[in-house]
């Protein structure tokens, strides 16, 4: 387990090196809040809620979304796609550790910095400027504590597959991006999942994105009371167990028939 944490520390040492990056981060994602601040206003128009949410709810869903987003997100799948292409995979596979949960402490790291130098201080930045609702229920702030991990966990393991894909595909440059949208759109980042037509959002119940972004979100502006949160929260680590299949499956069966592109 050592050498794992060892993982998390030097990623995280890594991407303070650059830390000014994140800090003028702050500044564009408070831009881009600001622009849905303007946006939902103008939508809600006076009215006290819309499906369920009030004004203030809605913008600090908006913050919480985009906040909560810069501690779920890496770019793994991308890291793995271009040391299968370089052969450095190759390389990895003989040493002392498992490729896979490498990649996830290397992730795991990241996210850190992320939420301590980035989300933290951008939400404070963001508060004084719009808005926003906080609650001071502590069990709120617990579960959604525990929500964004297993956040954390289902965007990795789905950037995991999307990076295994190209064993198999050799190049998986479009699908990544692709990718991308989707979990955008559809894990209640750009609009909250119960906007969606009701055959849409009985569509989306399938699919792991809403466990995402949507329902760490709603447990945060309190969209979901009582034991809506428990089985947010049942239904996230539903599908991180269930993703666990898929990627154990893929990698054993991308070992055996590995090609390296170069290298």
């Amino acid at each position: 387990m050592g050498k794992y944490l060892e993982m998390i520390r030097i990623r995280f040492l890594m991407m303070l090196a650059y830390r000014t990056n994140y800090y003028t981060g702050i500044f564009i994602y408070s831009i881009n809040i600001g622009a849905y601040y303007f946006l939902w206003s103008a939508i809600y128009g006076g009215k006290e809620d819309i499906q369920g949410l009030s004004i203030a709810q809605m913008i600090t869903y908006v913050a919480i979304s985009w906040m909560a987003r810069a501690f779920y997100f890496n770019n793994i799948d991308r890291e793995i796609a271009m040391e299968i292409k370089e052969g450095k995979v190759a390389v990895e596979l003989i040493r002392p550790y498992h490729y896979l949960g490498m990649k996830t402490m290397q992730a795991l790291g990241e996210g850190i910095f992320r939420l301590v130098f980035f989300s933290l201080p951008g939400m404070v930045i963001v508060s004084f400027i719009f808005p926003l609702k906080f609650s001071a229920d502590l069990s709120t702030w617990g579960f959604f504590a525990l929500s964004i991990l297993f956040s954390f966990i289902i965007n990795t393991q789905i950037n995991l597959i999307t990076g295994m894909l190209t064993f198999f595909l050799f190049n998986v440059d479009g699908l990544m991006r692709a990718k991308r949208v989707v979990i955008d759109l559809f894990s209640g980042l750009l609009l909250p999942i119960s906007f969606y037509p009701l055959w849409a959002q009985e569509l989306m119940k399938w699919f792991p994105f809403q466990a995402i972004s949507y329902m760490p979100s709603m447990i945060f502006t309190e969209g979901f009371q009582g034991h809506e949160v428990i089985e947010a929260i049942l239904l996230q680590a539903f599908w991180a167990i269930i993703l666990i299949i898929p990627i154990q499956l893929m990698w054993s069966i991308a070992k055996k028939q590995m090609v390296i592109q170069g290298g």
